[in-house]
């Protein structure tokens, strides 16, 4: 059985919590695959955590549990943090009769043109 000890330190953790993405891509952790890559794009805390319960959970299970919980808080106040500063166009409230006026087509006196 591996321990993660045996292999990696507190650095790892610690990159591995702040900078998921930029760790995975530049550590010696194993990558590919279609799933992998799903998780690497879209939520990289819980590819962290999948891939040390499917290494890990035999010898540090406190270590997997851990990684579960910093995933799943995480991925979740990430995801917060980004709905509230991005910001939507405030549009003007306009009632339907305003809507018809913009988008009424311009009368083209025919006598003229020939």
């Amino acid at each position: 059985m591996i321990s993660y000890w045996d292999n990696h330190g507190i650095l790892l953790l610690l990159f591995l919590t702040i900078f998921p993405r930029l760790t995975l891509v530049f550590s010696s952790i194993a990558f590919g695959g279609f799933f992998w890559w799903m998780g690497f794009i879209f939520a990289p805390r819980i590819l962290v955590a999948v891939l040390a319960t499917l290494s890990y959970i035999q010898t540090n299970p406190v270590l997997v549990v851990i990684s579960w919980i910093v995933a799943l808080s995480g991925e979740s106040t990430e995801k917060y943090t980004l709905r509230k500063k991005v910001r939507t166009k405030n549009y003007r409230k306009t009632s339907p009769s305003e809507n018809l006026r913009d988008t009424e087509a311009i009368d083209v006196d025919y006598t003229r043109i020939k």
